[in-house]
């Protein structure tokens, strides 16, 4: 059964209490989605250089100033400390192909309530949060900083675009518009940045490759393939109805003649995106738009403590 269509500010705020235990830099649960080959690839915060001082034990040898060492014939440690923040960037999807959904909810609910998880979590970790939020016709960029203010006017672009979004839209999908959000991006997020992307990748190409590979080079990225079920399963018990905003269509799935090519076209498109993610060297989650936000990311994270969550929102 379908049930949430679009998202408030109010919801996405509320989601605050629900990332207990989740972080996308502390060590990794053996089953979270950023352990293993992909737990190198989430540096966390960098470390900034604060003082020259007397060796102690316990020391990290590999600290040690030679030099100064063998000028004062005693051993001298570079102290470092943590640097005390760094901005989290989401990239929201609200696009007219995000606008579907066959159970609990539209893509677009998924991944506006994904983003509002990241950011609670850089939030909670002390950083400054920010964003990109697109749709077929604009892209709004909203500046990292730690302020409840900045998350609220955030949080307001991306309920805005998300209820912008209706089945009786004249607008198309701009399959452009997913490279150009990430362009700016690499423009707002130089180096040192943890990046969340989440969207349906729709019009994904090699240039949404190449772009998330610069992205990568320099700061720590993370994506969220949201799908629908359909796109896994296409129930041949009902028809299909589909429309590219100005058209409407029935397919009849019951008919093997149409079921098996929308099948394989389903399948074989998740199979690229998700094949082009891999091939990007950035972790990524997929995200299904048949079960709550707070849930999955749970589970593909790997919560730190038990028993801190509810029912899905």
């Amino acid at each position: 059964m379908l049930g949430r269509v679009h998202v408030d500010v109010p919801h996405l705020m509320r989601l605050r209490f629900r990332v207990h235990g989740l972080s996308f830099v502390a060590p990794a649960p053996v089953r979270s989605v950023l352990s293993g080959n992909h737990a190198s690839r989430l540096r966390g915060r960098g470390l900034n250089f604060d003082e020259i001082r007397g060796y102690v034990p316990g020391d990290d040898i590999r600290h040690i100033d030679w030099r100064a060492s063998m000028r004062v014939a005693r051993p001298l440690v570079r102290a470092y400390t943590e640097e005390r923040d760094r901005p989290v960037q989401v990239v929201v999807d609200q696009r007219m192909s995000m606008h579907f959904g066959s159970q609990r909810a539209f893509k677009s609910v998924v991944a506006a309530e994904t983003a509002a998880l990241a950011t609670w979590m850089g939030y909670a970790a002390g950083d400054r949060v920010g964003g990109v939020v697109f749709n077929d016709a604009r892209i709004e960029r909203v500046r990292p900083l730690r302020s409840l203010s900045r998350i609220a006017r955030l949080f307001g672009a991306i309920a805005e675009m998300n209820a912008e979004l209706r089945a009786d839209s004249p607008v198309r999908t701009d399959y452009a518009q997913l490279n150009q959000a990430l362009g700016q991006l690499l423009h707002m997020a130089p180096h040192d940045h943890l990046i969340c992307i989440v969207s349906d990748f729709a019009g994904a190409d090699a240039r949404t490759q190449a772009l998330l590979r610069q992205l990568s080079v320099h700061n720590d990225v993370v994506a969220g393939l949201v799908f629908d079920p359909l796109w896994q399963h296409v129930d041949e018990r009902s028809a299909l109805v589909v429309s590219e905003g100005h058209l409407q269509v029935e397919l009849r799935v019951a008919n093997e003649r149409v079921r098996t090519p929308v099948a394989a076209f389903f399948k074989g498109r998740t199979a690229e995106v998700a094949e082009l993610l891999r091939t990007s060297g950035v972790p990524w989650m997929p995200l299904s738009s048949a079960e709550a936000a707070v849930d999955q990311v749970r589970r593909l994270l790997g919560a730190r403590h038990s028993g801190t969550h509810g029912g899905g929102l």
